[in-house]
């Protein structure tokens, strides 16, 4: 027993070198943050709106997330999340994390994940699950605007349940965005076009993801070009959309209607500002979609939209998953906390 009257303690760590020695399959990490909405839709989920810490030191901030999962996974977390849009000039992914988690009944911690892949990982899936349940089963052409972390994981989970003929990809910069199009090209073993705008890239796309790194609000995804019966993604931190972007939708679906609907970033914040977002006219929360209480798509001529912020839930569960595989291959450090 500690001086503190704490019992000896370890926790696991994860290190980015352990996360990717895991090396989680697709479907893995599908069913892991699938399982994750499944809790947030019975029920046996709490979490709380993100926020957010900007240091006003560079072009970025901290989000900061929080929630509880019950079920298996029994776990409390936190995640802290850097977003700092210039720090590829410094050889640095935009995002870097750490997820915290601990025991939801005393709060005593559990492990510590590098959570940079993770919140790659988690956010594709997401954005996968969207359309698994929101796009119309058919959909071969995918328009992707955005080449950040997140991104690969969007076109590879989207790419797995839907095996496009067509798959576009976009970003500001040419280097970035055909060095996106090349890894995407040999890890998914089909062409993969990098194109010069964002007009080329998803007009007449059956689904279309805007994962943009805007340093602020500009309307660079007309809607015009998306087509009747499209699924879309808007997510960016600064709104990329224009305003009239609902009007054509059938059916608006959301991660989690409490940190949609305040804070100060968001892809739709004008929209829910305005009062064209709320929710008396959104349709659903994913996690509802997904347990049956509220229907998904109905129609192939409906078009539907997921806006996603990220959800504290998803980084849980895969955590979770992460930690379960750890422990059978062996990798992960223990730390001493008491």
């Amino acid at each position: 027993m500690s001086s503190e009257g704490i019992p000896e303690t370890w926790i696991d760590y994860l290190s980015r070198i352990d996360v990717q020695k895991l090396s989680l399959s697709n479907d893995e990490i599908l069913e892991s943050v699938e399982e994750g909405l499944r809790l947030q839709g019975s029920g046996e989920a709490v979490i709380e709106p993100r926020v957010h810490l900007e240091p006003g030191v560079s072009q970025g901030h901290f989000n900061v997330l929080r929630g509880s999962l019950g079920g298996s996974i029994d776990m409390a977390g936190v995640k802290v999340v850097g977003d700092f849009v210039d720090n590829y000039l410094a050889g640095l992914p935009s995002e870097l994390a750490l997820l915290n988690l601990m025991d939801r009944r005393t709060g005593m911690p559990k492990a510590v994940i590098d959570a940079s892949f993770l919140t790659d990982m988690r956010t594709g899936a997401i954005t996968a699950l969207g359309a698994k349940h929101l796009a119309r089963k058919g959909s071969k052409i995918l328009g992707h605007i955005g080449a950040r972390g997140t991104a690969y994981w969007n076109v590879r989970l989207l790419d797995h349940l839907f095996d496009f003929d067509e798959i576009r990809v976009h970003s500001l910069r040419p280097e970035s965005r055909e060095a996106f199009a090349a890894k995407l090209s040999n890890d998914l073993g089909k062409p993969v076009q990098a194109t010069t705008d964002w007009k080329s890239c998803v007009e007449g796309a059956d689904i279309v993801v805007e994962a943009s790194r805007l340093p602020a609000p500009e309307a660079m995804l007309q809607t015009k070009w998306i087509s009747q019966g499209a699924f879309i993604v808007p997510y960016g931190t600064m709104s990329a959309v224009e305003i009239d972007l609902l009007s054509n939708m059938d059916k608006v679906v959301v991660d989690d209607w409490g940190q949609c609907k305040s804070g100060k970033f968001g892809s739709l914040r004008a929209h829910v500002e305005a009062g064209l977002l709320s929710e008396s006219n959104l349709h659903a929360e994913l996690c509802e979609i997904v347990v049956g209480k509220k229907a998904g798509r109905e129609s192939d001529n409906e078009t539907t939209l997921l806006w996603h912020r990220g959800l504290s839930l998803s980084d849980i569960a895969l955590g979770h998953t992460m930690l379960e595989k750890a422990k059978k291959m062996g990798v992960g450090q223990k730390l001493r906390y008491a």
